[in-house]
């Protein structure tokens, strides 16, 4: 986009032309210099703007959660935002995590790979202290956990895992777990130095304490669902486009190793309690159709083929002949019917 210039410019440009100092033709022939971006490879950008757009909005409601529960469980004021969505090699995101700081990996089934949510420590001892009744004293003694800090905080972090399923549920239907908690940046092995990673800083206030809160997600583990990291696929909560078509073959395939029940109506007879009472063994009791007419068939009790009675194999079966297309379930209706072989 070219510069514009102001009036005090264009004047001086004006009187030069008048002095000869400048000419007009120079000015129409002279080409614009060709601006050059350096682009470090190292860095590759694998996430558009819509991408990082989309996410920061997961996130942002993973925040709203978070915010409520934690509210009511450490009875304080308890605040988390988004502050920035960034793609950094991973290397990079390793070398910004403080050496003592708390970590838990996560999987995000059925995602491959693991997730990394880093905790800094000043947070993680303020719930800690909230959690057992106690007040906030800043600041605290940056150290490693005890086993009895670490079960409490494992209690606390296991919550956050149904709240990244609700956040990511528009996009696709998560299982976080929980696999660890570490404290040393360096037992980590989410990727390759070089490999793009996203990284989501959410900053969190509990009373006084403040710090912040990365998830670190490595690019691998969101590929499959790239697609689905739009607007349109996101507003409209995964019902259209062809990125669900999986789903619902999916779906289709469960449906259909579910068991139903088929009978056959063979044919109806009318009688009364005192000639029900009277039957025995040999007596023949008259239907209302003879053999040669269709029958109806029906699954788990609802109407759905004609067919014809026969026999297959020494045992009386039915052949299907036409599907049902009865209205309203109206089975006594009379139809055109075309029998089978």
């Amino acid at each position: 986009m070219s510069e514009i210039l102001s009036q005090e410019e264009v004047d001086a440009l004006l009187a030069a032309i008048q002095r000869g100092e400048l000419k007009a033709d120079e000015l129409r022939s002279a080409r614009p210099t060709r601006r050059v971006r350096t682009y470090d490879f190292r860095r590759a950008m694998r996430f558009s703007k819509d991408h990082i757009r989309i996410i920061s909005r997961i996130h942002e409601h993973f925040a709203r959660l978070m915010t409520t529960h934690l509210s009511g469980q450490l009875r304080s004021i308890v605040q988390f935002q988004v502050e920035s969505v960034d793609q950094v090699p991973y290397e990079e995101f390793i070398r910004s995590i403080p050496t003592l700081t708390v970590m838990q990996l996560m999987e995000f089934e059925p995602l491959e790979g693991k997730v990394v949510v880093e905790i800094n420590p000043q947070i993680v001892f303020a719930m800690i202290d909230r959690m057992m009744g106690g007040v906030i004293h800043l600041p605290y003694h940056e150290r490693e956990l005890t086993e009895i800090e670490l079960a409490l905080v494992h209690r606390i972090l296991d919550a956050m895992c149904p709240f990244f399923a609700e956040a990511w549920r528009s996009v696709v239907p998560l299982s976080p777990r929980l696999l660890s908690i570490e404290s040393n940046p360096q037992f980590l092995q989410l990727a390759t130095p070089n490999d793009t990673v996203l990284v989501i800083a959410l900053s969190v206030r509990i009373g006084p304490a403040t710090g912040l809160l990365n998830i670190c997600v490595p690019h691998a583990t969101l590929e499959p669902v790239m697609s689905r990291l739009s607007t349109q696929y996101f507003m409209d909560g995964g019902r259209s486009g062809s990125a669900n078509d999986r789903d619902v073959e999916q779906l289709q395939k469960h449906l259909y190793g579910v068991p139903v029940d088929v009978s056959v109506q063979v044919g109806q007879a009318a009688l009364t309690v005192e000639e029900c009472l009277e039957l025995q063994a040999g007596d023949v009791v008259v239907l209302s159709n003879s053999i040669q007419e269709p029958v109806q068939v029906f699954v788990d009790g609802i109407p759905a083929f004609r067919a014809s009675i026969g026999t297959s194999r020494g045992r009386y079966a039915v052949q299907v002949a036409q599907e049902w297309k009865g209205v309203n379930g109206d089975v006594g209706r009379e139809e055109t019917f075309s029998g089978g072989d």
